[in-house]
């Protein structure tokens, strides 16, 4: 479970970057994300506590003061830890510059991870991202000189950690590739292990050593993970669902879901509906807040200036 304060826009009229989502997220230990993959670019910056990502087969552990790059259509993972469970704000974005405007920071698919000092700053500029009127001309311009605001933060003082990669990584980063193009068909893992040339119990030592989980699990949980997204976001039926995500009978579909989630799948679609309706009246409720306090602000402020 996390606690979240979110702004997710639809469309924008910028074409070289533009704002996708941005949000503040304090989670619970061991609540994780994924694996999945996302449409769009995310950063992500810890503020507090620490927590795990995995992607391409390379794991890192990160802590407060530190962030890391998730990439368009490429799958990942993150956890919280246990012990000191992480709270951190993201930012998405997209653009056909987007790629060429990170690297001129110094982050791409090989460097994904950095340090920053400026989280104050990060969090501030997140804030009034939250407070934006996001479907008024103003408010758009209002986030896109934020979103530049954001990568001029990060240009100030990146610190990059190492990155390294194996011939255990190749293969990871070619396996889970294979699962992300081939989900939605009956594979197995014998079919995974044939495309890498690789026996089966070489491919799990690889998966249990490096992302700590079978290949039979991790593809089951990349389809689960499919799942939840379509049935959040689309009004495909229960049964759809499953093809699309490489179930051929919905009931084994459900079954899994189940397992997995630990509710069947209508439950889920109607409690995720339930929860954005919450969280746009929490968000709404937010705002309020905070716009009063701006007025107050300003009210008093001309109080004392009015004072002899």
């Amino acid at each position: 479970m996390e606690n979240a304060y979110v702004l997710e826009l639809s469309e924008s009229k910028f074409k070289d970057l533009f704002l996708c989502s941005c949000g503040f997220a304090q989670c619970e230990p061991l609540h994780g994300f994924g694996p999945a993959v996302r449409p769009n670019f995310l950063i992500h910056y810890i503020m507090e506590g620490r927590g795990y990502y995995q992607t391409g087969g390379r794991s890192y552990c990160l802590g407060a003061g530190e962030g890391f790059l998730i990439e368009p259509e490429v799958l990942t993972y993150y956890q919280s830890d246990k012990e000191e469970p992480w709270s951190y704000l993201w930012i998405g974005f997209a653009g056909r510059h987007a790629k060429e405007y990170l690297a001129d920071l110094g982050l791409n698919s090989r460097q994904l991870t950095f340090c920053s000092s400026q989280g104050k700053e990060f969090k501030h500029l997140i804030l009034e991202m939250l407070k934006c009127q996001k479907d008024s001309v103003t408010g758009q311009y209002r986030l896109q000189s934020l979103l530049y605001g954001f990568f001029e933060l990060l240009s100030r003082d990146l610190v990059f950690r190492e990155d390294e990669l194996s011939l255990e990584n190749f293969y990871i980063e070619r396996a889970v590739s294979y699962i992300r193009n081939h989900y939605s068909e009956e594979l197995k893992v014998a079919d995974i292990a044939k495309y890498l040339c690789v026996d089966r119990s070489y491919l799990y030592k690889l998966f249990k050593h490096n992302l700590q989980m079978s290949p039979k699990e991790f593809l089951t949980s990349f389809r689960i993970s499919r799942s939840r997204e379509l049935l959040c976001v689309t009004q495909l039926s229960i049964e759809n669902v499953a093809l699309s995500c490489g179930y051929q009978n919905a009931i084994v579909f459900s079954k899994a879901f189940k397992q997995n989630v630990g509710c069947a799948p209508t439950v889920y679609r109607k409690k995720h509906e339930k929860e954005m309706k919450q969280n746009l009246q929490e968000n709404q409720g937010m705002l309020e807040v905070l716009k009063s306090k701006s007025i107050y602000q300003t009210v008093h402020q001309k109080q004392n200036k009015m004072l002899p």
